[in-house]
């Protein structure tokens, strides 16, 4: 006969069970990314994928491949493509001390600076040459780990679609809310998804293809790497755009090119700045807004833990928190109205 009761066996089985937990989630730390990468594709392409299966009747299995390939061609070999290419120029203006010599005289003659402020100036230059070198993924000394979590995040992502039904199932079952709750849960996400990535991403791109534009018709020098670089700026709300053209119309003045500075400032100030808000308050109609103190704080967390990638996944992770929290207190509120219902159905009975 055991010597513990019913209760304490489930209470010794939970207590094995969030050990056991915990140690799987620390040992699943280093992947944590592809992880959420996973998560966060899988609501992107839920609906081309649902598209496939009921309208046009292709196998789940078929649908699932054609989704994962599209995904790839959309999504993973441009934004590859564009660091390799970022991390070169960044390389070439690293090693070219000529053009930050030329480019420290042009800014002392036009906003005149000495001694400490001189070093302070040249530290920093330099000291942000480094930091977007770090920043950005390097395709050759990270090639192991980038493929690595790549082949797991596809490899999970399909098997969620081609069984979309179990998963789904699932994590209503296991969900820490009633099913109202889960569903309310499930539609916030995707629309906070949508709203992080698909929203505040076509809002940096059109963004950073109007520096590029701009740039080219006024004969900046290498306009396609400084609208990637604006694409990427352009995810943190204190920086922006202004950081890129404001800097380079300065020194288009300074070059005697007044017509181009001018004319960049302008048109960055009338246009490329003011189109943020026309595109959020759109998008916000249709999936949401996010908070701009909520981008920055996200940032912060989400850099030093993914990279570039943080600039997405940070703001996401602290949206999902919140969301998680509104749901507890709408949760919380629910039940206490049902125990002071319950407590005057007892006392009225008496």
């Amino acid at each position: 006969m055991s010597i513990f009761t019913y209760k304490q066996r489930n209470n010794i089985n939970l207590v094995i069970i969030i050990a056991l937990g915990c140690l799987i989630a620390y040992s699943l730390h280093g992947i944590f990314g592809a992880i959420l990468s996973t998560l966060v594709l899988y609501t992107i392409v839920r609906p081309g994928y649902m598209y496939l299966v009921d309208y046009k009747n292709l196998n789940r299995r078929l649908a699932a491949v054609l989704v994962l390939f599209i995904s790839i061609v959309l999504i993973i070999l441009p934004f590859y493509g564009l660091s390799l290419m970022v991390l070169t120029k960044i390389a070439e203006l690293q090693n070219d001390h000529i053009y930050f010599t030329n480019l420290l005289y042009k800014l002392k003659h036009l906003i005149p600076v000495e001694g400490e402020a001189q070093s302070l100036l040249e530290e920093g230059s330099r000291k942000m040459g480094v930091w977007a070198t770090e920043l950005f993924p390097s395709l050759i000394s990270g090639a192991f780990n980038i493929v690595l979590g790549l082949i797991l995040m596809y490899f999970l992502l399909y098997f969620m679609l081609v069984e979309q039904d179990t998963f789904e199932g699932a994590l209503v079952k296991y969900a820490p809310f009633r099913e109202q709750n889960a569903q309310r849960f499930a539609e916030q996400m995707r629309n906070t998804t949508y709203a992080n990535v698909v929203g505040q991403g076509f809002i940096c791109l059109v963004q950073g293809a109007l520096i590029s534009l701009s740039f080219f018709i006024l004969n900046y020098n290498d306009p396609i790497f400084w609208g990637v670089i604006t694409t990427f700026i352009c995810f943190v709300p204190v920086l922006g755009p202004p950081i890129i053209f404001v800097p380079a119309a300065i020194l288009q003045i300074v070059n005697g090119h007044e017509f181009a500075g001018w004319a960049m400032l302008t048109f960055g100030f009338v246009v490329i700045i003011n189109i943020d808000n026309v595109l959020r308050f759109m998008i916000a109609k249709r999936v949401g807004n996010i908070h701009p103190i909520i981008t920055v704080i996200g940032v912060v967390i989400g850099i030093p833990l993914f990279g570039i990638l943080g600039l997405v996944f940070g703001p996401l992770l602290l949206s999902y928190f919140i969301l998680l929290i509104r749901i507890y207190e709408t949760s919380a509120m629910a039940s206490e109205r049902l125990e002071r219902i319950k407590t005057i159905s007892e006392h009225t009975e008496l």
